[in-house]
């Protein structure tokens, strides 16, 4: 009997798991139980070694993301095509896990040196990744809403990391209840769409919905859907919780947030979009038109009034949500989806090397001048000029000023919206230019005070940044500049595979 159950049970698993396809997720997990176990059995004056170990599992689940790349097998479906490994995926997994480790970089000396809790600090982190290399692959409800919740909830965790810090506690508090709040939203959305449709899986919700006139329940389903994802990436009117969270939180922390929370969510709305609700562009362009349209000139004008930088670069990063939605909300006009998918993804790219690069200058100042006011950045180039010019390159990317990296991510999205060429395209094409003209004011101030305003305090003694540190500044400084003056290495990204193809379209 025992025999014949274990020869029923090879039989079922040999055929359908492909490890290679499933390696980068494996060694996440492998890696997670690895640096718990460590933890538990390590002196306190030990703990540093946590950072190091974390970044070595993420290097080396980077490893089989490009093993899979070049491999001659392009697109690798499991669990009955709920589950896909593809050049889609396989870009946003490396974006994830290259983002990632240089947040290890940017968090090591802090945690050291503020007496965290270290081990926990990155079994958390890594849990937060693991979700959202899950989230590139998902193709079903059930898996999207898990690998979802398996990164929001270490993230909440980790908002509220400074346990005696008021504002940290905050932090935590309001991103965890509104986010709560979002997933059931959200699930209720997709319970909607499971009532009417009877299946989970992505593609055929996408064929139920264009097979028949869409049902009020459906118009509803994915209004709920795209609300419930809106507060992931932040757009406005679901944006309350960014500003606080990013202030209260650690700042290695509100850098991961800002960019890999947000491009998860952005991978899940792109996902159902594409596969769920192809034929429901009437119910979702307008919508994410007026999203991106509120979430450009909010997150903008609130950006002139912040004093604080970290502050400024939270409602920097809501702005930037607004851009990277322009392409979607044209998707499904004429042949705009393809080159729509393509321009979010190269966004999201270059977005995580400007921003977490932003953040790393951030941290590197603050240890000297303890404080993340804008004038406190004041006499930087007079002690700091490296910093100087680093803190340049990321701000005048960020407002997409050429040879940078940010002008080739803004430049794709202007090209999409202004070729699905209908009036509501132009006139989101003006939108946003008149939105980057506003931003580049905010980014300017920044630089302004680095290069021109004496230090407030007179202390001009040069600025000691950790190795740690400045491998992440020369990371994120090194692909700002070279996708930037190099714009052709981003842009075959694109070209890799048919990425709307590689969906299943």
């Amino acid at each position: 009997m025992i025999a014949t159950v274990l020869a029923q049970l090879g039989d079922w698993t040999a055929p359908h798991i492909d490890w290679h396809a499933l390696a980068p997720e494996l060694i996440l997990v492998v890696g997670i139980n690895l640096v718990l176990f460590i933890d538990l059995n390590l002196g306190e004056a030990r703990k540093w070694a946590m950072a190091t170990l974390s970044g070595f599992v993420l290097l080396i689940a980077f490893i089989p993301v490009v093993t899979l790349a070049v491999s001659d097998e392009t697109s690798r479906s499991l669990f009955d095509g709920r589950y896909v490994v593809d050049g889609y995926a396989l870009i946003l997994k490396a974006i994830f896990l290259l983002a990632a480790y240089v947040v290890v970089l940017m968090s090591q000396n802090e945690l050291e040196e503020g007496g965290y809790y270290q081990g926990e600090f990155y079994v958390l982190l890594l849990c937060s990744v693991l979700g959202m290399v899950m989230m590139t692959s998902s193709r079903d409800l059930v898996s999207i809403f898990v690998a979802l919740e398996l990164l929001s909830i270490p993230a909440y965790m980790m908002a509220a990391w400074r346990k005696r810090d008021v504002k940290s506690n905050e932090a935590g508090v309001k991103y965890y209840v509104l986010g709560v709040f979002a997933s059931a939203v959200l699930l209720y959305g997709m319970s909607f769409l499971y009532g009417t449709t009877g299946t989970t899986k992505l593609t055929e919700i996408g064929a139920a919905i264009a097979a028949g006139d869409m049902i009020g329940l459906q118009v509803v389903a994915i209004v709920f859907v795209i609300a419930g994802l809106a507060f992931k990436v932040s757009a406005v009117p679901f944006h309350s919780w960014a500003p606080d969270t990013y202030e209260g939180a650690p700042t290695p922390v509100t850098a991961f947030l800002s960019v890999g929370s947000k491009a998860a969510g952005f991978v899940a709305l792109m996902s159902l979009l594409f596969l769920a609700f192809p034929s429901a562009s009437d119910v979702y362009q307008p919508l994410l038109w007026v999203l991106a349209v509120l979430t450009m000139t909010v997150g903008n004008v609130v950006a002139l009034r912040q004093t604080n930088i970290v502050r400024m670069l939270a409602y920097s990063s809501v702005s930037q949500g607004g851009f990277i939605l322009m392409p979607l909300a044209v998707m499904g006009t004429g042949d705009a989806g393809e080159s729509a998918m393509r321009s979010v993804i190269i966004y999201l790219l270059i977005y995580a090397f400007m921003n977490l690069g932003a953040f790393a200058v951030v941290i590197a100042v603050a240890r000297k001048t303890r404080s993340g006011e804008i004038t406190s950045f004041g006499g930087l180039f007079g002690y700091a000029p490296g910093m100087t010019v680093l803190i340049t390159v990321f701000m005048a990317s960020l407002a997409g000023i050429p040879p940078l990296g940010g002008w080739i991510a803004k430049f794709n999205v202007f090209k999409t919206v202004i070729d699905a060429g209908s009036g509501w395209a132009y006139a989101l094409a003006i939108v946003g230019a008149v939105n980057t003209v506003i931003a580049a004011a905010y980014y300017m101030r920044v630089l302004r005070v680095v290069w021109m305003a004496p230090a407030p305090d007179g202390d001009v003694t040069p600025l000691a940044t950790p190795p740690p540190i400045m491998a992440a500044l020369g990371i994120t400084a090194a692909g700002t500049l070279v996708l930037g003056v190099l714009p052709g290495l981003v842009l075959r990204f694109g070209d890799l595979q048919d990425l709307t193809g590689a969906l299943g379209r």
